[in-house]
């Protein structure tokens, strides 16, 4: 029988969205807020250093639509979206919910900006 490539366990969809400056609209990467601009890097860095970086997936994208709390992040599986992004936060997702398989539930976003998916039909 055939082995096929594995998949990786899990996959982050980092939004790595700026605004020009002087824009009044927030975004995932500021001009204002330094480290928000490190990230990505940061976390592909820690991903690697814990050995995890092709069991996880880090990808770099643009908007995910939640600006106001931003930066944010999609932990797929399980359609789970974290707020309010920063280095030590960043810390604690690969811990306790990537390798642990415990959501942070303290950084993720509240029900009533991610509610229930709209139907696609």
């Amino acid at each position: 029988m055939m082995q096929g490539i594995p998949q990786p366990a899990f996959y982050i969809f980092k939004c790595q969205q700026s605004a020009p400056p002087g824009m009044p609209k927030p975004s995932c990467v500021s001009q204002n807020n330094p480290e928000s601009q490190e990230l990505f890097g940061y976390m592909a860095q820690k991903l690697m250093e814990k050995g995890i970086m092709g069991n996880v997936q880090p990808i770099q994208t643009s908007c995910l639509g939640r600006c106001q709390q931003g930066p944010v992040m999609l932990v797929e599986p399980g359609h789970t979206m974290y707020v309010g992004l920063t280095k030590d936060k960043i810390d604690r997702i690969i811990d306790e919910h990537l390798i642990g398989g415990n959501v942070v539930q303290e950084f993720v976003i509240p029900e009533e900006f991610w509610a229930e998916p709209v139907p696609v039909a």
